[in-house]
């Protein structure tokens, strides 16, 4: 029955205001499209508040590593103690099974101290009444390197300029042999005071971090907020896994590249083996640079010494210890402590050498191993590494495009076989429709 009912009237709209001043000729504008909020969200004002804030955090950071660089004689000491604690905290932690935290702690410091710095202070000073000859046997040596290098090149167009090599070698040397190297070397840690008291300190941060250091860091965290309480815990956890591993593997690395030479050149009767396998022990703290450097000396020394068939020996067994250090070594050994890319690592060292020169450079690789290790339970890429999954991503679209273009590659092929068989078939005076079935019945 709906549809027999009655419509409703239309009725009439009540003229607008908008209207009303249509009609009477009037125009209103229109309201700008540009508002202020606009400013902050398009793309450019996104840019723009990110950039802020990469600089206030840029400005905080470069405000911290000033602080740091003035108040060296706390802040290297306080470094060195963590990284050390840490390589020495399992020790710590089985004793503790047995005795109790003081005691534990005293038992691995003391230990720790008479075996490393028993040894240390004598390597050192072995080194250090044997410098003067070493530096003067590896002038000689370079000189030598240098003269064999002018023979070779006599009869190229282009020549070197020997006065400046003399000035650059008079300068090193001088350094070298100066009584201000070992002041030179060690200025990071005496800036603020002496050396003295750097080592006083050291020595006592490490002892209570040995004895109290999962409680500085139980405290630590209870001010941290409970919903990233997990996080702060493990990134911990991993620091002091990477610091720990990192020291040991370096170690182990360091005893086998100085064991190494030092027997080539024992075995070479190459003189002053000990104070160069000492070198190249403490050369291999520094990275990528370090261990090279110290076996350039040994292979100079022994070019002055023995003649170029041996230095050419010492140089072949340098190359050996250092490819065996880099392609199994520091995998097996260091594991997961180091995984820095190379450009990565010779970066850090770069700013570590220029913001705190020695002691930077041996700091900067474990200071930015832990970091990267921190930022990783942060950013949650210690589970799932987005860098892996895109690589495994652009292989994949890779493989698509390749089949993809490999199918248009093979329907091409099909379809000009087809148009050729119709073609050699039409000029045989075949029928048409026969030509479309033969393709047909060879496919079924």
């Amino acid at each position: 029955m709906s549809l027999f009912r009655r419509a409703k009237p239309a009725t009439k709209e009540k003229p607008t205001q908008a209207k009303a001043d249509a009609a009477l000729g009037l125009t209103t504008e229109q309201p700008p499209e540009f508002t202020v909020s606009g400013l902050w969200t398009d793309l450019l004002g996104r840019m723009g508040i990110r950039s802020a804030q990469i600089l206030v955090v840029g400005a905080l950071a470069g405000f911290i590593i000033v602080g740091m660089l003035r108040l060296t004689t706390i802040v290297i000491p306080t470094i060195l103690a963590v990284i050390i604690s840490c390589a020495l905290w399992p020790l710590v932690v089985r004793l503790r099974r047995v005795v109790n935290a003081l005691l534990a702690a005293w038992i691995v410091f003391l230990g720790s101290l008479l075996v490393l710095g028993g040894i240390g202070t004598g390597l050192v000073f072995s080194v250090t009444n044997e410098w003067s000859t070493l530096v003067d046997k590896a002038v000689q040596g370079f000189n030598q390197l240098n003269e064999i290098i002018q023979e070779v090149l006599g009869d190229l167009p282009f020549t070197i300029d020997q006065e400046q090599i003399d000035k650059a070698v008079q300068t090193v040397t001088g350094f070298l042999t100066s009584s201000q190297f070992g002041t030179g070397a060690l200025n990071t840690i005496s800036a603020a005071g002496s050396f003295v008291t750097g080592l006083i300190l050291l020595l006592v941060i490490l002892f209570f971090f040995l004895k109290d250091g999962d409680r500085i860091w139980a405290f630590a965290v209870s001010w941290t907020p409970k919903h990233y309480r997990n996080k702060w815990i493990l990134s911990g956890d991993r620091a002091l896994h990477t610091f720990g591993g990192y020291i040991r593997g370096t170690s182990i690395v360091a005893a086998v590249d100085s064991i190494g030479i030092t027997a080539t050149l024992l075995i070479l009767q190459v003189p002053l083996a000990i104070p160069l396998g000492v070198i190249v022990f403490l050369g291999s703290f520094v990275p990528m640079v370090g261990a090279t450097v110290a076996g350039v000396l040994a292979t100079l020394v022994a070019l002055v010494t023995n003649g170029p068939v041996v230095a050419l020996i010492v140089l072949a067994a340098v190359i050996i210890v250092n490819q065996l250090e880099g392609n199994f070594l520091q995998p097996v050994v260091m594991a997961n402590a180091l995984s820095l890319h190379a450009l990565v690592v010779l970066m850090a060292l770069t700013a570590g050498t220029v913001l705190a020169g020695i002691i930077g450079a041996v700091l900067a690789v474990p200071l930015t191993a832990a970091t990267w290790a921190v930022v990783k339970v942060w950013t949650g890429r210690e589970k799932s590494d987005p860098a892996v999954e895109a690589k495994q991503d652009i292989i994949a679209e890779v493989a698509l495009d390749e089949e993809a273009s490999a199918i248009e590659r093979l329907d091409a092929k099909e379809k000009a076989a087809k148009e050729r068989a119709l073609k050699e078939k039409a000029d045989a005076g075949k029928p048409a429709h026969s030509l479309s079935e033969e393709p047909r019945d060879a496919a079924e």
